[in-house]
């Protein structure tokens, strides 16, 4: 239903092609612990993520929140929670400001708590 909502919502989904987009983001979210709810709930809430590329946005994203200290779990619930986490990048958006909250006293696991 969530997915029914989102195509409702944003009827560009329907143009994405299901083999090059949907299925592989499917199996990876699956395969990082997340349940189909979950999964729906990234998706309908941030179908832009269908456009972003698995190894050039999304794993590296991934590995970052797993360099904080995030465990598999953690991981799931914050992609369902922020899934616009992927639309920013890595480089000069979510490490820096991670590096500014270290500065401020914050520890890696005080920032990964804020993501999950």
């Amino acid at each position: 239903s969530q997915i029914a909502k989102a195509i409702g919502r944003h009827s560009h989904i329907l143009t994405y092609c299901l083999e090059a987009n949907l299925k592989p983001l499917v199996q990876w979210m699956s395969g990082l612990g997340m349940d189909g709810s979950q999964i729906a709930k990234a998706i309908s809430s941030f179908p832009n993520i269908l456009l972003y590329s698995l190894e050039a946005n999304l794993k590296p994203c991934v590995q970052w929140m797993s360099d904080l200290g995030m465990d598999g779990s953690q991981i799931a619930k914050a992609i369902a929670k922020h899934p616009q986490l992927f639309g920013y990048s890595l480089e000069a958006n979510l490490k820096p400001k991670a590096q500014l909250l270290r500065e401020r006293g914050l520890s890696n696991g005080e920032i990964a708590s804020t993501l999950a």
